[in-house]
Order: structure tokens, then C-alpha cells, then sequence
């Protein structure tokens, strides 16, 4: 395992779809890019931005329910990637929680196990091949941009994109 830090969320240009950017902490700092829905998109950006809802979204009562029963997310591994056909494919993430020192894995989309990661600090892995087969180098241009540039982006797109677009 391999682990990765949540670098950003970002939009595709090209498919006009979100996408959650994950670094190697250590080596030679390759990406995961792993499309993502708009709504876990916005869970994410929120959790990053450390923006706080007037009512609990879903990760934070997921957060709130395990830190109420005692249980804490150990971490988070993004462990598969299970193909449809030559140019889709799903991914598949595991959480690792402990209540009362007994772990439990728990089989997650990886957009929700970022998600509750984020909430809660807890580190990020993928697995070995999956990086070596997936990962990335991005161009030190894309590091370069302004934080607040990519949020207006993002923003612009969530307020632009319809149900339709999903048909």
C-alpha cells in the first residue's frame, strides 16, 4: 500500500466531470485521478475548504455516529479497480474501522471514503498495482494554480450542471 495524500478536486475540461486528485506522499509523487459524482465532489470541496452546513451532510453524521459509539476510521484504501470494458471502470475503496480494538473493514466507494477521511484525518492509501497501473505525473503548471481560481470553477459547475446531464 501506498500512502497518497487528497490533493484537490477538480473539474475534467474535457468531460465536464469531477474528479479527486490523490499524491504519493513519498517517491515520485504520482496521482490517481478517480472521477467522481458532483455531489460527492461538493463533500469533498466542503470537507477540504473546512466549510461547515447549518445541518450534518451525510460524511459528517458518518463522523459524528462513529465518533458517538466510540469507533475512529484507522484509514482509508482505495484497493481496486474492477473493469466494464476497455475504457470504463469502477473503483473500489475499503474503510478500516476500530470499536472496542476489533477492526472492521467495510467495503466503500472510494468518493465516500475520501469523503470521511477528509472529516476525520485520517490517512489515504491505494494499492500498489493499482498505482502503478493508474498513477499519474501531473505538470507543475496544474500545482501552480490559484486555489481560489479552481473553486470559482468548481462552483461555476455545480451551479451550471442539471439533471439532464446525467441521462
Amino acid at each position: 500500500m501506498v500512502e497518497v495524500e487528497l490533493t484537490a478536486v477538480r473539474v475534467d475540461l474535457q468531460s465536464n466531470t469531477p474528479v479527486v486528485l490523490l499524491q504519493e506522499i513519498d517517491g515520485s509523487k504520482r496521482t490517481l485521478p478517480i472521477f467522481i459524482g458532483t455531489a460527492e465532489a461538493t463533500a469533498i470541496a466542503f470537507a477540504i475548504q473546512g466549510v461547515v452546513t447549518e445541518r450534518p451532510m451525510t460524511h459528517d453524521l458518518i463522523r459524528d455516529l462513529m465518533d458517538s459509539l466510540g469507533a475512529r476510521l484507522e484509514k482509508v484504501t482505495v484497493t481496486e479497480l474492477k473493469r466494464i470494458n476497455e475504457n470504463e471502470g469502477t473503483y473500489y475503496a475499503e474503510l478500516e474501522v476500530w470499536l472496542d480494538q476489533t477492526p472492521h473493514v467495510i467495503s466503500s466507494r472510494p468518493s465516500d471514503a475520501i469523503a470521511l477521511a477528509a472529516r476525520t484525518q485520517s490517512p489515504i492509501f491505494v494499492a500498489d498495482e493499482l498505482l502503478d497501473e493508474k498513477g499519474v505525473f501531473l505538470q507543475d503548471e496544474e500545482e501552480e494554480e490559484n486555489p481560489d481560481e479552481l473553486v470559482g470553477k468548481f462552483r461555476q459547475f455545480i451551479e451550471e450542471i442539471s439533471p439532464e446531464d446525467f441521462t
